[in-house]
């Protein structure tokens, strides 16, 4: 299975970006998203932004993949 997460565009510099992930910042590449700016959220793929997000979008992601994690917590 595989997982792409929401992230917001903090700095860029060329193809490389910082992106931020539920307070986690990581370097990521914009080489298939090259039209991304900071302050854009995109979808992270093994390192790689594969396509831009609407701000609703991803914060409603983000906020189940929250919920999800509490919940799997609770069971443990």
């Amino acid at each position: 299975m595989c997982l792409a997460v929401p992230a917001l565009i903090e700095s860029i510099e060329g193809t490389m970006a910082v992106a931020e992930m539920g307070g986690i910042t990581r370097r990521i590449s914009l080489y298939l998203t090259p039209q991304a700016k900071v302050g854009d959220y995109v979808l992270i793929h093994t390192g790689y932004a594969i396509t831009l997000l609407d701000q609703a979008e991803a914060l409603e992601t983000l906020r189940l993949l929250k919920e999800m994690a509490e919940i799997a917590g609770e069971t443990d």
